[in-house]
């Protein structure tokens, strides 16, 4: 599934083509993707100047005056500018067409992404009880240890928890935490508050130079431009179990945490 710096990847690479252009109409191909399509995407948005694209959490924002079109790419969805000469297949779900003369396409070929409709001063269900961002401000390592406090389930799992911080999935924690020389088992709140300091400035290096390498092609991650992410090249722990340590040449080791695949060096993460 697409994780954050997948996501920016396709955010500042539709940006540049949406911003400012006028939705002209929008095509839909079928009435649901992951749940039903709110009639306010073909009623109220066409017409309407596209003022911003932002991202919240992996949710895109398609901001226009009466509200936002919310996107999420699901495990398969890829976003593209395209000509709208290019003739939809069977998993190109929805267009929207700019006065650009291009067409926003949404392909979804497993149908786990969704496209909702966010009404302009509201903040959809969602999102409501998100954390913060983890490259911004009000992410660091004292915010950390304040919540882990008492808790006592794995700090991989709690760093995971979208409403302790954002867009840190499966991938970027197991680095993240290899990085910080953590082990991803340790009970989140037996974790020092040094120790959380350096995990928050690692998930914001390791999401920092992901988003520059353009994401993880892992399965079916493009950008919107057709070119793969290149951070799985990388990769220091995840996906490597039975692989040495690229750091000190231990082999590393592997566990199911919460139905995922959870790998750490035993010697590098304490």
């Amino acid at each position: 599934m697409p994780e954050l710096p997948e996501v920016e990847t396709t955010r500042a690479g539709l940006a540049p083509h949406l911003i400012g252009r006028r939705i002209t109409a929008a095509t839909l191909r079928r009435p649901d993707l992951r749940w039903p399509i709110p009639s306010a995407i073909t009623d109220v948005l066409p017409g309407q100047r596209i003022a911003d694209v932002r991202r919240r959490a992996k949710y895109l924002l398609i901001d226009a005056e009466s509200g936002s079109a919310l996107l999420h790419l699901g495990m398969s969805g890829v976003l593209r500018v395209l000509s709208p000469e290019v003739v939809h297949g069977r998993h190109d779900h929805v267009d929207l067409a700019l006065d650009s003369g291009l067409v926003l396409r949404f392909t979804d070929p497993r149908r786990f992404g969704c496209l909702l409709w966010q009404p302009a001063g509201t903040v959809h269900p969602l999102l409501a009880d998100l954390g913060p961002e983890p490259l911004s401000d009000r992410f660091d390592g004292d915010y950390l240890h304040r919540l882990a406090r008492r808790r006592t389930g794995p700090v991989k799992g709690f760093l995971m928890d979208q409403s302790v911080v954002v867009g840190v999935g499966n991938i970027y924690a197991a680095e993240s935490l290899f990085l910080a020389g953590i082990h991803p088992l340790r009970p989140a709140g037996a974790i020092a508050l040094a120790r959380y300091r350096r995990l928050a400035e690692a998930v914001r290096q390791v999401l920092g130079h992901a988003i520059v390498r353009g994401g993880t092609t892992l399965r079916d991650f493009l950008a919107p431009d057709g070119a793969p992410g290149y951070f799985e090249q990388e990769l220091q722990v995840y996906g490597r179990e039975g692989q040495s340590c690229r750091r000190c040449g231990s082999g590393l080791r592997a566990q199911k945490l919460g139905h995922r695949a959870t790998v750490w060096c035993p010697c590098c993460q304490r």
